[in-house]
């Protein structure tokens, strides 16, 4: 912080003094950073809650299953289809008398961004019976990170 005393013929400094200025500005600076919300990036699903009351609907054999491969492709029942074909067959499926149940498995390797495209579609097809499968797959995943055991 380098400070000047004036001259020596005994004027005034015409000169703003900008280091206080400075020093309030990075103050300022730092509480904004501070205070900034850490961005998320979160898919909201709805899930139903369960009634342990309610009388449960007869088993439905029909079941679809939507699986996300490694190499980011979209299997519908094991055909690879888009994901234009993914929201007609979702659509055409809770258009059905009896919806069938739709089942989704990410592959552990398959893209963070297709995995939240596809829930995407699924959420905006309204699609009512869902659910998550293969979750047992990734308990290794917990042990090797040091995690509790879930029970």
């Amino acid at each position: 912080m380098a400070m000047s005393g004036g001259k020596d013929d005994g004027e005034p400094m015409g000169e703003m003094n900008t280091t206080p200025l400075i020093d309030v500005m990075l103050v300022l600076l730092i509480m904004f950073i501070i205070t900034i919300p850490v961005a998320t990036h979160a898919v909201n699903i709805d899930l139903p809650t369960p009634n342990p009351n309610a009388v449960k609907p007869p088993i439905d054999p029909i079941k679809n299953k939507v699986v996300l491969t490694p190499d980011n492709k979209i299997l519908w029942n094991g055909t690879p289809i888009d994901q234009g074909v993914l929201a007609s067959n979702l659509v055409a499926s809770a258009q059905m008398p009896v919806e069938p149940e739709l089942q989704f498995q990410p592959d552990a390797q398959a893209g963070y961004d297709l995995s939240a495209h596809v829930l995407n579609i699924i959420k905006a097809s309204n699609v009512t019976k869902f659910g998550f499968v293969g979750n047992e797959n990734y308990a290794a995943f917990g042990k090797a990170a040091g995690a509790p055991k879930a029970d």
